[in-house]
């Protein structure tokens, strides 16, 4: 063990186990997911070559192999819990996505959510013993987060009975779907449903794209891998061309909406429901955020602990890189930040699982406000996340930007979240429009319930800016109820300003949707406002559910951390809106620069308390015993290039080059 790094872990002032605890759900989860975990690292089965030194075909052939092996492990085992199976799959493959994930992200869930009961009977059995397997072919080339754009059609033909599906265009080959090249032998399509001379807009169906035994592409499939991209190169990412390809009337999932045998179509109760599976990848996604930005975190922080550098006064000895307050200022936000979306994670998945409940009895009710939250947390989180990766792997100076240190892979792998199922932006406006709609009924005397309750508190005199002169809000900046409250204000003026904008832009003699548009930088203000409040309020929230002392007080600092620098961040929005004076800004920086001397000490124990194995982690840099350097030169021995003393490439071009000048 590193000495520095051992050090570290004896000035802890907490007990790291009870924090684990907290953060998987109670001791007896953080046992379990333990005993998953050792049934991989035990497995000689899963040993693998390192990526880095391998081409890509080679990449996404280890794997296949690899996700073939979790699969007979899982069956062996009788793993069926989803969150065991995503703990043993997350260790079994390691930091980087796998081929069939698809299947069990979105596929399969799809299947579940949006199957009659006699297609349940059908389609389940032969997913789950994967001779069936499937990908989600949503996005074209032309069209993605624009869902009513999808140009993919499915025209019903009462005749024979069957639905006639066809990209008609360039522009609607189905594109960027993971597994679809090469790996999965079914997708489920979204393609607009035609039926009786009329579009009843997007639905799903589920389509055989190759011979379940040959794996050969069927008639009127066009389909393959669209290439290497900026990261993923494990993936499969596929093209899907369709030439009146025949599917049967039963294909079309319908659970919800229908289509009679004479073509008669019953709509769904919601239309929201088709896009159910993206409501819950969003959900999800807000976990992979807090899991993405705790390695990186974890991964910055040791190694701030074990490496030396510089001086603070003139010729002591280098100090370890993470006792510079610039250091800490980078890192420790970012570390409560990892804390407070591990808290909302935790909270979107109750929150899913509950909503979700609740619409299998035929209550949909709170269906528009999952939508919204779902839609604006993702974006949020993502955001968030995929720029503080960057920020640790520079806080890690040149080494940062080895493979080694791990931070590179997860950056290129997470930063497509900020993307897929929705693009951020238009994930905000949509959050945004919600919220507009929620302001405008609390407006017009209506009592709001759920996550946007608050704007039923709204005083709408106070959606303009304040003037200078305008008396501040009485604010403790160490109380977290206090802080959790000019949140929401800050929230519920901005939402009140965005709502005001769009009258405005009406009454200029605008339609609503150039309104829409001239106001959306202030509407995806507003849903990024009304996203980092409830962050805010959900960490806030977690404190009363934890009752040791010492574990209580560290978390605390975190939570207090993470509400200041929000605050300083986005102060613009705090004084314009009269929440806060220039004073208490100025004293809020100073706090800040105490709660970072008051972290210092339980750093690293906080990034242990995530638990992240060395496997799982992946990084020379966020090694647990700290030994950096010496595992950073074995590794780079590793390298093909070393495989020789000399490369082929001086025979053939140096030493011939030398003979001719």
């Amino acid at each position: 063990m590193n000495a520095d790094i051992l050090k570290e872990r004896q000035n802890a002032t907490f007990d790291v186990e009870k924090l684990t605890n907290i953060l998987d759900g109670g001791p007896e989860l953080t046992k379990r997911r333990r005993e998953i975990e050792s049934m991989v690292l035990n497995d000689p089965d899963f040993m693998e070559e390192d990526p880095n030194f391998l081409s890509r075909s080679e990449r996404y052939d280890q794997a296949v192999r690899k996700s073939a092996q979790m699969i007979l492990k899982l069956r062996e085992y009788g793993i069926a819990d989803p969150e065991e199976i995503y703990c043993y799959k997350s260790m079994a493959c390691g930091p980087r996505p796998e081929p069939v994930g698809l299947h069990f992200a979105m596929f399969l869930p799809t299947l579940y959510n949006q199957c009659e009961p006699e297609q349940s009977r059908k389609w389940l059995p032969l997913a789950e013993s994967l001779r069936v397997v499937g990908t989600y072919a949503q996005t074209e080339i032309g069209h993605g987060t624009h869902l009513r754009g999808l140009e993919t059609t499915a025209t019903y033909d009462p005749a024979t009975q069957e639905f006639v599906l066809n990209s008609p265009t360039v522009s609607s080959i189905k594109w960027w779907p993971g597994g679809l090249g090469k790996t999965s032998n079914h997708a489920i399509v979204l393609a607009q449903l035609y039926t009786q001379g009329n579009c009843h807009g997007l639905h799903a169906f589920i389509v055989p794209i190759r011979d379940m035994n040959t794996h050969v592409p069927l008639p009127g499939i066009v389909v393959g891998d669209i290439g290497p991209k900026f990261g993923f190169d494990e993936i499969d990412n596929g093209y899907l061309k369709m030439e009146n390809v025949r599917i049967p009337r039963e294909n079309m999932l319908m659970k919800y909406a229908k289509v009679e045998p004479d073509g008669t179509y019953k709509k769904p109760p919601s239309a929201k429901l088709t896009y159910g599976t993206m409501v819950f990848i969003r959900s999800m996604i807000v976990g992979e955020s807090a899991r993405a930005l705790s390695k990186a975190s974890t991964i910055a922080i040791r190694y701030s602990a074990v490496r030396h550098q510089s001086e603070i006064r003139p010729g002591e000895p280098e100090p370890q890189i993470l006792d510079f307050q610039t250091q800490q200022y980078k890192l420790f936000p970012l570390l409560a930040t990892a804390y407070a979306f591990i808290f909302v994670g935790q909270y979107m998945k109750d929150t899913y699982s509950r909503i979700s409940g609740d619409i299998n009895q035929g209550d949909f009710s709170e269906l528009p406000e999952l939508h919204a939250l779902s839609a604006g947390l993702k974006a949020f989180t993502t955001w968030t996340a995929n720029a503080a990766i960057e920020v640790c792997r520079m806080s890690c100076g040149g080494h940062g930007y080895s493979r080694s240190s791990g931070l590179p892979d997860l950056y290129v792998n997470f930063t497509p979240t900020c993307t897929y199922e929705g693009e951020n932006t238009v994930m905000m406006l949509q959050t945004a429009r919600y919220l507009v709609k929620s302001y405008q009924q609390a407006k017009a005397g209506q009592q709001l319930s759920g996550i946007v309750s608050y704007l039923n508190e709204t005083d709408h005199r106070r959606v303009q800016p304040q003037p200078v002169s305008a008396r501040p809000t009485v604010v403790d900046i160490n109380d977290l109820a206090s802080l959790v409250e000019i949140y929401k204000l800050r929230a519920a003026i901005l939402v009140g300003m965005a709502a005001k904008s769009i009258q405005q832009e009406l009454q200029h003699r605008k339609n609503q949707a150039d309104a829409w548009n001239n106001s959306a930088i202030d509407l995806v203000k507003a849903s990024d406002a009304h996203c980092h409040y409830v962050v805010v309020k959900l960490f806030t929230d977690k404190l009363g559910e934890i009752g040791d002392t010492a574990v209580h007080s560290v978390v605390s600092s975190l939570a207090l951390l993470y509400a200041l620098h929000g605050i300083t961040v986005n102060s613009g929005d705090f004084l314009q809106a009269g929440l806060l004076s220039v004073p208490q800004v100025l004293q809020i920086s100073v706090r800040i620069k105490e709660l970072l001397s008051q972290l210092r000490p339980n750093a690293v124990a906080l990034v242990d308390s995530f638990d992240i194995h060395n496997k799982k982690l992946n990084s020379v840099l966020g090694r647990y015993d700290g030994n950096v350097y010496e595992n950073m030169f074995e590794w780079a021995r590793r390298s093909p290039l070393n495989a020789t003393e000399v490369h082929e490439s001086f025979y053939k071009y140096l030493k011939p080059l030398r003979s001719k000048l």
